[in-house]
C-alpha cells in the first residue's frame, strides 16, 4: 500500500519506523511544524520528522490540516490508506474519506475507555488495572470511530505514564501491519465503540502535577505515577518547588510503627533521618524519591541529610 502518515512525538516514531520498514510504501509524512525549544529558542523537530528526515522521507508540516493547499497535496499524494498516530489536530472530513482504505488511528487505550489526549497518564492515574492499545477507523468524532484491532496490557503495581508509555509504544507497529493485511485480503471486522462506556483522558498541564493532599494517599500515590516523568507531580516546601518523584502508601499494619502526629492533610506527620511521612484526607503518604527546586534527584534519606525538616511542617508552604 501507498501510505501517508500522520504523528508527532516520540509515541509515533515506533509506529512509523515499522512501515518504513515493511513492504508498504510510507509516501509522505505529516507532523506539527517546527518548535522553538531551551533558552536559546531553537528550532527542534518533532521526534517523527527526525526519524522521517533520517529514512530520507518527505516531510509535510502544515499550520492547518484543513488548508485547502494542504489537502491538495494529499489529493496528489492519493495515498491508499492514511496512519495517524497522536498527530495533534483534527482531520476534516475530506480527508478522512481520500484515502481507499480511510484514516486509521492508533490510540494508547481500550477504547470507548480514555478518549482523547492523554489516555496513558490518564491510565495510571485512573488505577486501571489494564491498558493498551486500539486501532481505529477514523470519523469525525474525538477517537469515536469502530475498533478494528485492540491489544490488551496489565498495568505493573508500580507502573508510571513513562513506563506505560514505552511497553504501548512498541505495541502500534504490529498492530497496524496486521490491521493493513487484513485490509488488503478484505477481511477487516469492524466492531462499534459502546458511546455509554466512554470516558475522557484530558490534556496535562503542569498544573495537573499539584498535589492536593485532601485526596487519599492511594490517589496521590496514582498521581505520582502517572506524572513520571512529565509533567511530574509536585507541593512545596519553605516557599520552593518539591517534586515528589515516587511515594509508597503507607499501610494499616505499618502506621502503627511510628510516632505519628495527628494533623491535617498536608502536613509532615512524621520524619526520621531515613523517612518521611505526610498526612492526606486518609492515609499517609512514604515518601521514596524527591527533588527540591534547584537540585537534582535523590532517595529521601539523601535529602533529609541535607535539608532540615520538622514534624509537623506544612506542605504548599
Amino acid at each position: 500500500m501507498n501510505i501517508v502518515f500522520m504523528g508527532t512525538p516520540d509515541f509515533a516514531v515506533g509506529t512509523l519506523n515499522a512501515l518504513i520498514e515493511s513492504e508498504h510504501n510510507v509516501i509522505g509524512v505529516v507532523t506539527q511544524p517546527d518548535k522553538p525549544k531551551g533558552r536559546g529558542g531553537k528550532m527542534m523537530f518533532t521526534p517523527v520528522k527526525e526519524a522521517a528526515v533520517k529514512a530520507g522521507l518527505q516531510v509535510y508540516q502544515p499550520e492547518k490540516v484543513r488548508d485547502r493547499k494542504f489537502i491538495e497535496i494529499l489529493e496528489k499524494l492519493s495515498p491508499d490508506v492514511i496512519v495517524v498516530v497522536a498527530f495533534g489536530q483534527i482531520l476534516p472530513k475530506e480527508i478522512l474519506e481520500l484515502p481507499k482504505y480511510g484514516c486509521m488511528n492508533v490510540h494508547a487505550s481500550l477504547l470507548p475507555k480514555l478518549r482523547g489526549a492523554a489516555p496513558i497518564q490518564w491510565s495510571v492515574i485512573d488505577g486501571d488495572e489494564e491498558s493498551g492499545v486500539t486501532i481505529m477507523q477514523m470519523d469525525e468524532g474525538l477517537d469515536t470511530g469502530d475498533m478494528l484491532l485492540v491489544k490488551k496490557y496489565k498495568l505493573d503495581k508500580k507502573e508510571t505514564g513513562g513506563s506505560l508509555f514505552d511497553k504501548l509504544a512498541s505495541f502500534g507497529g504490529p498492530m497496524i501491519l496486521e490491521v493493513l493485511e487484513q485490509a488488503q485480503e478484505g477481511k477487516l471486522n469492524p466492531v462499534k465503540q459502546d458511546d455509554s462506556k466512554h470516558t475522557y483522558a484530558k490534556m496535562l498541564s503542569k498544573a495537573t502535577g499539584d498535589i492536593d493532599f485532601t485526596k487519599t494517599a492511594v490517589e496521590i500515590e496514582r498521581l505520582i505515577r502517572g506524572l513520571n516523568p512529565w509533567p511530574s507531580a509536585f507541593t512545596h516546601i519553605h516557599g520552593k518547588m518539591f517534586k515528589i518523584w515516587e511515594a509508597d502508601v503507607l499501610s494499616g499494619e505499618e502506621v502503627q510503627k511510628y510516632d505519628m502526629a495527628d494533623l491535617e492533610p498536608g502536613h509532615i506527620a512524621y520524619v526520621d533521618k531515613n523517612k518521611m511521612l505526610i498526612s492526606t484526607e486518609e492515609g499517609y503518604l512514604d515518601v521514596k524519591e524527591v527533588q527540591l527546586e534547584g537540585k537534582k534527584r535523590m532517595e529521601i534519606s539523601a535529602f533529609l541529610r541535607g535539608y532540615k525538616v520538622e514534624k509537623g511542617e506544612a506542605l504548599n508552604g
